[in-house]
């Protein structure tokens, strides 16, 4: 199965609004901050370790006095994506959204961790190219672990759900999950000890002086 088609469109359909730029510069924010703003795109199947993984890491940046925010996949549906569901159309503005949410995270001298499914690459791709266009360094992290076994983990019982069929389009089951194809760092969480993954990454952030 292909993925869906992308409706983005970076024009907005609001009429009459002018964009004012403020009277700080990302670079003297950062200067002013002693840090870099960036995003940090966790990627895998459901029950991969992805938010487990990212929560550690927030909490290892934090400490080490470098100022770092979580968006959840979960979490952000009890709010600003409340009213989206899981169809395909759905999926694409769910990623849209937090595209821009992490983008203006990361525009404020801030470390934007995203921990999301994300099945579509040409979603994460134009997530991506979002970061880009502005300047803003964008990291994907590919939190891979085979179905079996985040099936057999499934702290959510959601496979269980799917499989009999209670839950429809669920990615790995009965809906697709495309995996990166050049990841900037490539985590086999079922293998990798939370410890070593946080420093999987924090290495690649240091070694990039992004942090």
């Amino acid at each position: 199965m292909t993925s869906s088609n992308s409706t983005n469109d970076s024009t907005p359909s609001s009429t009459n609004i002018t964009w004012h730029a403020g009277h700080v510069s990302r670079e003297e924010r950062a200067q002013l901050l002693k840090q870099k703003g960036l995003t940090i795109w966790f990627t895998g199947l459901s029950a991969s370790g992805k938010s487990t993984v990212a929560s550690a890491l927030e909490q290892h940046l934090l400490h080490r006095g470098i100022n770092a925010y979580r968006l959840d996949g979960d979490n952000i549906r009890f709010g600003l994506n409340k009213n989206l569901g899981f169809s395909p159309e759905d999926r694409n503005e769910n990623i849209r959204r937090i595209a821009e949410v992490s983008k203006l995270f990361a525009d404020s001298a801030t470390v934007a961790i995203t921990s999301f499914i994300s099945p579509y690459r040409i979603d994460r791709d134009s997530a991506r190219n979002l970061h880009q266009e502005a300047g803003i360094p964008f990291v994907e992290v590919f939190a891979d672990v085979p179905v079996s076994v985040a099936e057999q983990r499934d702290p959510k019982g959601l496979y269980k759900k799917a499989r009999a069929g209670e839950i429809k389009e669920f990615t790995g089951i009965s809906a697709p999950y495309e995996a990166p194809e050049h990841p900037e760092i490539h985590i086999r969480t079922d293998l990798t000890p939370i410890a070593k993954a946080v420093q999987q990454i924090t290495t690649y952030l240091e070694d990039n002086k992004l942090i």
